[in-house]
């Protein structure tokens, strides 16, 4: 049996709505997308890491809770939290590695992912990969949209995708 990992969280508010890091000692494992209320936000963290436990805002790695506030706030901001993407595909990695190219305020297409990590007809499944981001806004995958332009998928739904490229846009 494999042992079991201890999961640390911090619940924080910013402009944007409460959000939470989930982390352990190798880095940011997740990232919630804001939610209205800090209740939300723990039920958000507790229903897919329930052994999780908050820690205190200071202890987080590598001042990501400062960094995703300050990206809330409308600042570009480059994140430099360690990430722990144990347990994921190389190629799941490989699609969020080259999401993290798009520049602040800029789109790509999925197709132009694909592209990018050398397998141009797996579109639809750097769109899979991408809903299967565990670090939302770290990983940009809000900033990928269908080749018409359409906005395509979002975990986190369309409405905070459309917040969010405005953010980034200059009209939050």
């Amino acid at each position: 049996m494999g042992e079991e990992r201890s999961f640390e969280c911090i619940v924080f508010d910013t402009d944007l709505g409460w959000m939470s890091v989930i982390y352990a000692s190798a880095g940011v494992l997740a990232v919630t997308l804001p939610v209205p209320d800090e209740e939300s936000a723990y039920r958000t963290v507790w229903a897919r890491y329930p052994t999780a436990f908050p820690a205190l805002e200071s202890s987080a790695p590598d001042g990501i809770v400062d960094q995703l506030r300050r990206y809330a706030a409308g600042e570009r901001v480059i994140f430099r939290a360690a990430l722990d993407w144990s347990g994921r595909t190389p190629f799941q990695q490989a699609v969020w590695r080259a999401t993290q190219d798009i520049p602040y305020g800029e789109t790509r297409s999925y197709g132009w992912v694909a592209q990018q990590i050398g397998r141009p007809r797996a579109a639809r499944a750097v769109g899979q990969a991408l809903g299967a981001n565990p670090t939302p806004i770290i990983v940009p995958c809000h900033r990928v949209i269908a080749a018409d332009g359409g906005l395509g998928g979002f975990g986190g739904n369309l409405d905070m995708k459309r917040r969010l490229l405005a953010l980034e846009r200059g009209g939050a």
